[in-house]
């Protein structure tokens, strides 16, 4: 039911916004809160309306029932309208662009929450949304075309973000972001199962990932800056192991969860009806970033030379079992998802569980094609290829990569970058200075007068009220009676109906 499901979508995000300003000491982090809060009010609102639309003109909200009622009798044009609002609502709470500005400010939460809410469950209900909402969106091809280029845009600014990024958990904050962009990609050409394994697994991965850096920040005392760790893989060989499982699975190394699920993503990109070859390589591209930010992540925090003032610790057990119980999911994950063409090759039937166990409530666009699962490896090699390459770029001559060293790039993607410097500019000042103005004129025009107007209003109707008392008994008596009939003919009235 869509209205239940918008409780929890509430739910979750009053969660965030409590959790970003755990630490409401800092003004800080209750800006980050605040942000957080009036970013996703903007999709809530979207939610709303859409919702309200699909219910006028269906009269009910349960998932299966609209499903049902869906005709050639239904206004496409007031569906397409609702799909458009739940776009926005997904494009707000899963921080795809141009509403993904909340994200990596949220991580002035604590760490866990970091990796609960804003890797793993809130930032995917707009994902989850737009599977479970597929007979809506489906009726207007062009609002899918614009989804699929959303996810793209977003995948490839997010990996820019990341890579531009010093403080290790806004590396793994823009990392979600474009991750989420990849899942955007996916639901945009019809692949919405495929979505749902790639949230699947980034939970998994990205999970451990930001719960490998809270156990990083904690055995740094609280340093984030990776430019001021390094060495830390002897001191923190859990930790480093666990997070280096974490990476492979996000740059999508071979028999990894990430293999499986964005190469899935990639070959919907280019072989799905709605697929492209510009999709397919901005899915390279962004790829390839991944590879890039990650490995370097790695080597500043573990593989570096160790910095002065920083000793790195191991964490305790009730830090690191987490760390291992992930790194296992982190791994192995991905099986739930074997392609059947693959698993077919192999004599495996059914070997795509998760697609099984999705099939009665999201459906999966269909390819034709042979059934030598040939153009599927062809189209995973190339992503493992491009991946090795990202890596090893990130390890050799992009090993030193600093946008602060460009007053472009520094401008355009490091602290506040483009997108907040134009919300700031082009929406939060205007709003500013008209509410501004607003109050002023209110302020001036009634508060400093209602003082005035109360002292008249008394005066007047204390002049009026005076009149009845003149000292007449006659006109007493009779004010008694006619009030007396009055409340008579009241009760008679009220007893005759």
């Amino acid at each position: 039911n869509l209205l239940f499901l918008f409780f929890g979508w509430e739910g979750v995000g009053l969660c965030s916004y409590l959790l970003i300003s755990y630490w409401y000491e800092e003004e800080a982090n209750a800006d980050a809160a605040r942000k957080a809060f009036l970013v996703n009010r903007v999709g809530d609102l979207g939610f709303v309306l859409g919702m309200c639309m699909l219910y006028v003109q269906l009269g009910t909200l349960s998932f299966v029932e609209m499903a049902a009622r869906i005709s050639p009798a239904i206004s496409i044009g007031i569906l397409g309208l609702a799909a458009i609002c739940l776009f926005f609502a997904a494009t707000g709470k899963s921080a795809q662009f141009p509403l993904y500005v909340w994200l990596p400010d949220a991580m002035a939460g604590p760490t866990p929450v970091s990796a609960l809410i804003h890797a793993a469950t809130m930032v995917t209900a707009g994902i989850y949304l737009f599977a479970r909402m597929t007979f809506v969106f489906e009726l207007t091809p062009e609002l899918m075309t614009v989804v699929a280029y959303t996810g793209a845009l977003t995948a490839l600014l997010g990996g820019v973000l990341a890579l531009a990024q010093t403080d290790i958990k806004k590396v793994l904050a823009y990392s979600t972001v474009s991750q989420l962009g990849f899942m955007f990609l996916a639901l945009g050409v019809g692949a919405y199962q495929t979505a749902v394994f790639h949230l699947m697994t980034h939970a998994f991965f990205k999970a451990l990932l930001f719960l490998g850096a809270g156990s990083v920040i904690h055995g740094c005392d609280g340093e984030q800056d990776m430019r001021k760790m390094g060495g830390l893989a002897k001191a923190m060989p859990i930790t480093h192991i666990t997070m280096l499982l974490g990476s492979a699975a996000i740059v999508g190394l071979p028999i990894f969860s990430g293999f499986f699920s964005k190469d899935e993503i990639l070959y919907y990109a280019l072989s799905a009806p709605r697929g492209s070859w510009l999709l397919f390589a901005a899915g390279l591209i962004a790829a390839f970033i991944t590879g890039v930010y990650t490995i370097r992540m790695l080597t500043q925090t573990f593989w570096g030379k160790e910095k002065a003032g920083i000793h790195g610790h191991e964490s305790s057990w009730v830090m690191t079992l987490p760390l291992i119980v992930l790194a296992v999911l982190a791994t192995l994950g991905g099986l739930l998802g074997v392609p059947h063409e693959i698993g077919h090759w192999f004599g495996v039937e059914h070997s795509h569980l998760l697609s099984q166990w999705l099939a009665p409530v999201v459906p999966q666009v269909e390819i034709a094609h042979e059934a030598s699962p040939l153009p599927e490896i062809i189209v995973s090699a190339i992503a493992v290829a491009v991946a090795f390459f990202g890596l090893i770029a990130g390890k050799t001559f992009l090993k030193d990569i600093s946008f602060e060293k460009s007053p472009v790039l520094s401008r355009l993607f490091v602290g506040q970058h483009f997108m907040d410097t134009f919300y700031s500019s082009w929406i939060v000042a205007p709003l500013y200075w008209v509410s501004r103005r607003v109050v002023q004129a209110f302020e001036s025009n009634v508060m400093n007068n209602i003082g005035g107007w109360i002292g008249v209003g008394s005066s007047w109707s204390g002049e009026r009220l005076r009149l009845t008392q003149s000292g007449d008994i006659q006109l007493s008596m009779l004010s008694i009676m006619a009030g007396l009939a009055f409340v008579v003919g009241i009760l008679i009235y009220w007893v005759a109906v």
